[in-house]
């Protein structure tokens, strides 16, 4: 004897199962998949096809929606291009969310990766279809402004300068005696602030400023200060 196969794609698990065994199948889920834009438990796929033609007592194999998000690792998309992040998600069942640009001389290039506010690391457990804000820099800013003088400066009130005119932070080198980065003043930067020809510096948004850090603050030479005009220090910057 011989029956059709019934189509149960799209019904939720309990309805193919009851419908399939009253129509004389065996019933097994072969397999799970998951979509987060399909209904928990929905059959996805059925085998053998619906309106197939087989004998009494055939074993119909489904694969259903599964009820809750498998959990995946985090990849590491920093330093990946926009592009190569976004297909990496793509293939880990991920989603993007916001993206948002800060100044980086690598234009497009993921900086960091967030759920919603917090920055997650490399290798963290999310849930598939999970969505994932970007952090992209920018590239090098059109407008050039002077460079800052960060001289006699604590750490921190030099990071804030630098981020709130769009300056990297470049290489941080503390001396020996500095065990606490906090804790350290700013005597050496590059760009420096003054050049050879006793003008200011200019600098581009997007750009890094490198600085050397003491434990103890320093104090300006007053010969550091004939460099450049007072005049033209205070009306530039």
């Amino acid at each position: 004897e011989y029956l059709r196969v019934p189509d149960v794609k799209g019904k939720n698990y309990q309805e193919a199962a009851e419908l399939l065994d009253k129509a004389g199948f065996d019933v097994v889920v072969h397999d799970s998949v998951y979509y987060d834009s399909l209904t928990p438990l929905v059959i996805i796929k059925q085998f053998p096809d619906p309106d197939a033609t087989v004998k009494v007592n055939r074993t119909i194999y489904l694969t259903i929606n599964r009820a809750t998000a498998p959990l995946i690792n985090m990849p590491n998309l920093v330093g990946m291009s926009f592009r190569n992040a976004e297909l990496e998600m793509r293939a880990k069942g991920l989603k993007l969310g916001d993206t948002m640009y800060v100044p980086d001389i690598a234009k497009n290039a993921v900086k960091d990766q967030l759920i919603g506010t917090v920055s997650l690391k490399p290798g963290t457990p999310v849930a598939m279809g999970t969505s994932i804000s970007l952090i992209l820099g920018a590239g090098i800013g059109n407008e050039d402004i002077s460079v800052p003088d960060l001289f006699g400066m604590p750490y921190s009130e030099a990071l804030t300068l630098l981020e709130s005119n769009g300056i990297i932070l470049g290489v941080v080198l503390p001396d020996n005696d500095l065990t606490d980065t906090l804790a350290g003043f700013v005597y050496w930067q590059n760009p420096e602030r003054i050049n050879e020809e006793r003008k200011i510096n200019r600098i581009r948004t997007g750009q890094m400023m490198d600085i050397k850090l003491s434990v103890i603050k320093p104090e300006r030479k007053i010969d550091s200060l004939l460099l450049a005009p007072e005049q033209a220090i205070k009306n530039d910057y």
